[in-house]
């Protein structure tokens, strides 16, 4: 794919944006966009679960929730509700050691600079997307009263992990197995309550959403999905980039999917005419977690993942002996995605398509004050 060629796909995926020439009208572009949000139904099956029941509002399911005493009131009020910003103090009566007081300056810091960041650039009232599909990332513990946005390739096996033995399904995060935590269909989801459930536990639980540097979890999500083997992606999201974008593919790619390289994948995730859809991997925080309408009470990030995970297990009352794993989920010999690994990534990329990714994760380097990498 030519230069040329990745520049009209990423047009054609946002044109305004790139017509503008100050960033903050970018963003305004970005966050208060008229029409609607994709729902990409492949992400479903990236773990192994069964497709989700469609949420159109015409669709048999949200029929027959409607048809339940009250709901489309609550739909109606739902809808209508000025989704606030504004952020609550944290309860940290039960932090008692003197030790976490340097990761909660950091922790008020992150959050105050998403608080502004959505006020100054989001000015959004209203959802713009169908309720259940902008929760659909998020795990319920009702005991200890968590929510938890899922962000993968930013330490979510281990989250769900943690969740499990706050919900008493499991005595340790040591010992429950990959399989366990994402095929075992032992958390709920706050798109399973119906309407007065997901709100009163938006509006009364703790709220959290882990994040991690877009380049090294784009890089992570490639390494993790392509470079092992795969049952799902291969002949899923392999065999067709291998179609789309390998020129003169032999036969044995064409049938397996294996042995994707990174720029052929850069160039499916920049075209706006993906073969294949989206995938939860490598898609957008702010389209997984909707962090400018779900107000997070805490953004922990992957770099400092431990002290965060723990600091805020202690700020819900979790049992003091219960800590988060350090142990890497899967391909445990392999190194850890860092800058490093990532710089021999982009070697293989143009600098046009390096921006061009750039670009493409936009909100997401700005909303959590990452560094602009260097391109």
């Amino acid at each position: 794919m030519t230069r040329e060629k990745i520049q009209e796909h990423i047009t054609n995926q946002n044109p305004k944006s790139h017509m503008l020439k100050d960033p903050k009208d970018k963003l305004a572009n970005l966050l208060n966009s008229k029409s609607p949000t994709r729902v990409f139904t492949e992400t479903n099956h990236s773990q192994g679960e069964a497709p989700a029941l469609s949420r159109n509002p015409g669709s048999p399911t949200i029929q027959l929730i409607e048809k339940q005493q009250g709901t489309k009131i609550l739909f109606r009020k739902f809808s209508e509700t000025n989704w606030s910003v504004d952020i609550q103090p944290l309860n940290k009566s039960l932090v008692t050691d003197s030790k976490w007081k340097r990761i909660d300056a950091t922790q008020e810091k992150r959050r105050s600079f998403l608080q502004e960041f959505c006020k100054k650039y989001g000015g959004v009232s209203r959802p713009q997307s169908h309720v259940f599909h902008m929760v659909s990332r998020i795990y319920v513990e009702d005991k200890h009263k968590i929510l938890y946005c899922e962000v993968p390739k930013a330490g979510c096996s281990n989250w769900k992990r943690i969740l499990m033995v706050l919900n008493g399904l499991a005595p340790s995060a040591y010992n429950i197995s990959h399989d366990a935590v994402h095929y075992g269909k032992h958390l709920k989801k706050l798109d399973s309550f119906d309407l007065k459930g997901i709100y009163s536990r938006l509006n009364t639980y703790t709220k959290a959403v882990f994040v991690r540097d877009p380049m090294e979890r784009l890089v992570s999500a490639f390494r993790d999905k392509f470079e092992h083997p795969n049952s799902y992606y291969h002949p899923v999201f392999g065999k067709a980039i291998i179609k789309k974008y390998r020129p003169n593919a032999c036969e044995e790619a064409l049938n397996n999917g294996s042995g994707v390289k990174f720029r052929e994948f850069i160039h499916y995730l920049l075209d706006s005419h993906r073969p294949v859809g989206m995938d939860i991997h490598w898609e957008k925080v702010s389209k997984l977690c909707y962090p400018c309408l779900i107000h997070y009470d805490f953004v922990g990030k992957f770099e400092t993942l431990e002290e965060d995970a723990n600091y805020f297990l202690q700020l819900i009352g979790a049992p003091k002996e219960l800590k988060f794993p350090n142990f890497k989920d899967r391909h445990s010999s392999d190194k850890r995605t860092n800058a490093q690994v990532v710089g021999q990534y982009l070697k293989d990329l143009t600098r046009t398509e390096r921006q061009l990714i750039y670009d493409f994760y936009y909100l997401d380097y700005l909303m959590f004050n990452y560094t602009t990498p260097f391109l």
